[in-house]
């Protein structure tokens, strides 16, 4: 057995940190993208502060590869993560993560090198490879032999840790590091050291269950006999610490225990949840499989709890994507909302910064909490430049009221809301014309500030690219729509001047809209306005988020839903986010042709609000077929933007989320548009208005729908092209609900 360099030279003492240099502490470079691979092909586990991106095999490799590893808190902290085996290498059969929290990888090696047939080798010794995902990673293998004799067998676990940040694994280059420290061995442990920028220390520890056969500052290696049939197991524990603090001792416990107690989490959340269950298995597996993902994808920041983005990429807190994903599943769990809502409260601009962008008043984009942010070298900390969020905080706390009329919630929240209000006005209009403007003010921040915050994600029709500030048509309709909203809450509160005010204020701002935005020629709204007050006519999904917040007059809103559900636009797996007729037309971008799953949401329930409820059903229906063709149901962040052909599946974004919190609530949203949901709980009821199932479902149940007090259950049957709503039981308060059929 090999040792070096103690962990401490007394029971107590602080540890012996040693200075090398980056290349002697990892070996290789601290990101290697030339390696990165769709995040489909990665198996990914989640829980709390960590997630884990391993292929196939279970393993880290090559090491550093982009995206793939251990994170916690923006970092990584594992970056090579290798088994290695006595005999051929080994076969995959099977690899699976059902659970969010848990995998299994099961590895054969064949006989060839154990006195088999060189020509006819067979699957002789069985690995299996269980990963739990808790406070900590732990890993089991289990290795059991099928041969007639015992055979002198090796496992080799090759580890290392490059503390690289989340933006540096997604490609950021970095021209200064901290201070990486000679790996510490002891009999059964190998520790990674490294001081940030910031003076953090951060520590990654690998703590086996017994020592190993031989152990150094690169991994740790076994050496026994596998007799025929008796499993023999190794055990250990990957502990991290990136905010200060040592790293933790091995635990141990049975793996069993462990998924038994994470299991327990998601029956809690699944039995807080609505339970939506139909006549399509597939279909009840795609919600099953969203509703747990949403859970995963729950964090705890500063002691709190509040849904993350998505990974690998936004493991941590977005403002855009929190409320919307809230919006998209108060029919689902009003609990998202209500944390959404306070945490990004919490955090509201108090004061006026270039380089964060934070103005009072301003919702934040984006918060992070590794190196780079704590160093000053992104400006994430947070970071406020979204043009959006602030008015869509807003549209969030008025619709969390619909569905809870929960009014000691506005109450507590409305300082807030009145902070935001004078956002939109004092600072969102930046050349008081009356509408909402971004143009950066930090060098290192986005150019572009709405969802499509891309460089090239808000272009003119042939690619050109408008200067600021810009002036989006859907952030105006989201300002429409929090100021009509804020009136009713200002109504409800008994402050009747402040609601006549800010509706006069909304409805001003409709009619700018529709006189500056409208282009008549095309059938849509422009994107936007450039600096110059130009409109960029250029068709996109952005036009459709103004029905959500039912901006068009009928007849825009006839001639917006035959153009977004045309042939330009929609690609049979959904809508795309900018015309296939136009020359910056790009299925395989970011946003220039893509097809986003919770932006088809948005248009599919803003079409059933004008009146056109069955237009959302192929839109239903395009995202349910794409996710069939997906491992575990998922729909990720986005997918490619091609004709949908017969018999094949979407085509996959390499670096899409996945998953991702807004794609995992767009199915909740649109079943809110389709089955007609239309919460009043102030007034103590539910409206049922002109539902429709689509033509792949002809019974739908609703189990537990919060509405205020109650929780409700409906029954919907399709016969033809007629869908009937019944009321199946109201438990807690009384509720009336009231069917509309069509």
């Amino acid at each position: 057995m090999s040792i070096s360099a103690p962990e401490a030279t007394k029971q107590g003492s602080a540890p012996e940190l040693r200075p090398i240099s980056m290349q002697e502490a990892v070996g290789y470079p601290a990101v290697d993208c030339a390696h990165q691979a769709s995040i489909d092909q990665y198996v990914v586990l989640k829980n709390e502060r960590l997630f884990l991106l391993v292929t196939p095999h279970g393993d880290i490799r090559p090491p550093g590869a982009c995206g793939l590893g251990l994170f916690q808190d923006d970092t990584r902290v594992l970056s090579d993560y290798r088994l290695s085996y006595a005999g051929t290498p080994p076969a995959l059969l099977s690899s699976q993560a059902a659970q969010m929290y848990s995998a299994q990888v099961d590895l054969a090696i064949t006989d060839r090198d154990f006195g088999g047939h060189a020509w006819d080798p067979k699957n002789s010794i069985h690995i299996r490879r269980q990963l739990v995902l808790d406070g900590y990673l732990t890993e089991r293998v289990t290795l059991t032999s099928y041969l007639p004799l015992p055979v002198e067998f090796w496992v080799k676990l090759s580890a290392g840790c490059d503390f690289a940040d989340i933006f540096e694994v997604r490609g950021w280059k970095r021209t200064e590091r901290g201070q990486f420290f000679a790996p510490r061995v002891s009999a059964d442990s190998l520790v990674f050291s490294y001081r940030g920028r910031g003076g953090v220390l951060m520590e990654s520890a690998v703590r086996f269950s017994g020592a190993p056969t031989k152990i150094d500052a690169h991994g740790a290696e076994w050496h026994f006999v596998l007799k025929p049939g008796e499993p023999h197991t190794l055990l250990w524990e990957v502990h991290a610490e990136t905010q200060g603090g040592a790293v933790g001792r091995f635990v141990g416990g049975g793996l069993h225990e462990k998924r038994t107690a994470l299991a327990h989490v998601y029956e809690k959340w699944q039995s807080e949840c609505t339970q939506w269950v139909s006549d399509v298995a597939e279909f009840d597996a795609a919600l099953e499989r969203a509703v747990v993902d949403l859970r995963a994808l729950y964090i705890e920041s500063d002691g709190t709890p509040v849904i993350s983005a998505g990974i690998p990429w936004y493991s941590t807190v977005f403002g855009r994507d929190s409320i919307i994903t809230s919006l998209q599943t108060l029919s689902l769990n009003p609990r998202i909302a209500r944390d959404t809502l306070r945490y990004l409260a919490r955090y509201q601009g108090q004061t006026e910064d270039s380089f964060t962008e934070e103005q009072p008043g301003r919702i934040l984009h984006e918060l992070r909490r590794g190196e780079m942010a704590r160093a000053g070298e992104i400006p994430h900390t947070p970071y406020y430049g979204t043009v959006d969020a602030t008015p869509l905080w807003l549209v969030l706390l008025h619709e969390t009221w619909r569905w809870t009329g929960d009014e000691a919630l506005v109450r507590e929240l409305l300082p807030n809301a009145e902070r935001a209000l004078k956002w939109i006005n004092d600072y969102g209009d930046l050349d008081g014309d009356g509408f909402v403007e971004y143009a950066r003010t930090s060098d290192k921040g986005l150019v572009n500030q709405g969802w499509k915050d891309s460089e090239d994600g808000v272009p003119f029709p042939d690619g050109r690219l408008p200067e600021p500030p810009i002036a989006l048509v859907e952030v105006q309709g989201y300002v429409y729509d929090a100021k009509r909203r804020m009136s009713d809450l200002y109504r409800a509160l008994g402050s009747t001047d402040r609601a006549d005010a800010m509706r006069l204020e909304a409805e001003e701002l409709r009619r700018k809209i529709i006189d500056r935005f409208w282009l008549e020629d095309l059938g849509t709204f422009a994107l936007a306005l450039d600096g110059k007050k130009r409109p960029l006519p250029t068709p996109t999904t952005n036009a459709g988020h103004l029905l959500w917040s039912r901006v068009p007059t009928a007849d825009q809103a006839k001639k917006l839903s035959e153009q977004l559900l045309g042939p330009e636009m929609f690609s049979g797996w959904g809508i795309r986010t900018l015309s296939a007729a136009l020359p910056v037309y790009n299925p395989m971008s970011y946003h220039d042709g893509s097809v986003w799953p919770h932006d088809n949401s948005i248009v599919g329930l803003g079409l059933a609000l004008n009146g056109y409820g069955r237009c959302a059903l192929p839109i239903l229906s395009a995202l349910y077929d794409a996710s069939i063709g997906l491992d575990y149901h998922r729909l990720p962040e986005l997918y490619c933007g091609m004709e949908r052909a017969a018999g094949i599946t979407p085509v996959l974004y390499p670096v899409s989320c996945s998953p991702q919190a807004w794609a995992s609530g767009s199915l909740f949203m649109l079943l809110q548009a389709i089955t007609g949901l239309r919460p009043d709980a102030s007034g103590g009821v539910l409206h049922i208005r002109d539902p429709h199932l689509p033509q792949f479902l002809t019974e739908l149940t609703l189990l537990g729908v919060h509405v205020g007090g109650s929780r409700v259950s409906l029954h919907y049957s399709r016969k033809r092209q007629r869908t009937v709503a019944t009321l199946v039981e109201v438990e807690g308060d009384p509720l009336q609900v009231i069917i509309e059929l069509s």
